[in-house]
Parts: C-alpha cells; sequence; structure tokens
C-alpha cells in the first residue's frame, strides 16, 4: 500500500508561481509512474501531468496541453517525492490537485491507470 500527501496548494495571483509536492510512504517508490491532475467545481478529472520511472525511459515526462511550457513535473526517489512546479498561472488553473502512482513504471493520462491516489490540494488563483 502507498500513501500519498499532496502539499503547497494556496492562494495566488494571476501570473504568480507555486510548487506542488507529493511525498509517497513506501520501498518502491522509484518503479511507479507518477502523474497529478486537477478537478475544478463541477467538472471532470482531468489529466495535468506525469513522470515515468527512471528505469524505464529516464523519467520521461508528458504534460496537458493546457499547461505545456508553464508547468514542469519532476521527481527525487531519494526523498520519495514528485513535485508540480507551476509558473504563470491563471484563474483556469483553479482546482484541486491530486497526485497519483501507477504501479507500472509507464505513465498514463488516463485517471484509470492509477492506483494510489492523494487527498488533494486546493490551488486558487486570483485574477
Amino acid at each position: 500500500q502507498v500513501q500519498l500527501v499532496e502539499s503547497g496548494g494556496g492562494l495566488v495571483q494571476a501570473g504568480g508561481s507555486l510548487r506542488l509536492s507529493c511525498a509517497a510512504s513506501g520501498r518502491t517508490f522509484s518503479s511507479y509512474a507518477m502523474g497529478w491532475f486537477r478537478q475544478a467545481p463541477g467538472k471532470e478529472r482531468k489529466f495535468v501531468a506525469a513522470i515515468a520511472a527512471i528505469s524505464w525511459s529516464g523519467g520521461n515526462t508528458d504534460y496537458a496541453d493546457s499547461v505545456k511550457g508553464r508547468f514542469t513535473i519532476s521527481r527525487d526517489n531519494a526523498k520519495n517525492t514528485v513535485y508540480l512546479e507551476m509558473n504563470s498561472l491563471n484563474p483556469e488553473d483553479t482546482a484541486v490537485y491530486y497526485c497519483a502512482a501507477d504501479r507500472s513504471p509507464y505513465f498514463s493520462r488516463w485517471h484509470g491507470e492509477y492506483d494510489y491516489w492523494g487527498q488533494g490540494t486546493q490551488v486558487t488563483v486570483s485574477s
């Protein structure tokens, strides 16, 4: 069983930046692909970014078009932590952000592929 705990959310003005962290329990973190998803009120959960296990592809990354060039996902296997650096935030980025772990090393954009989820952290961007 893997437990994921997100942190770093908050209120920020448009154009600002935030860095989300997701700390994972367990000794198999490095072999998991990790993803970030977000869900705005009344909307479905959407893919944001993912990073593969380093053993599979050197830690290749994937981004939703809406965040490409503004968000960066990274991982520190020594700390069992995955990060989401978010820059140039706009009000459309407002959502609850969820961290997820996939027991396979290959990343996916489909939330159904992920086996473990954090509780989410709120990000609010004011205009």
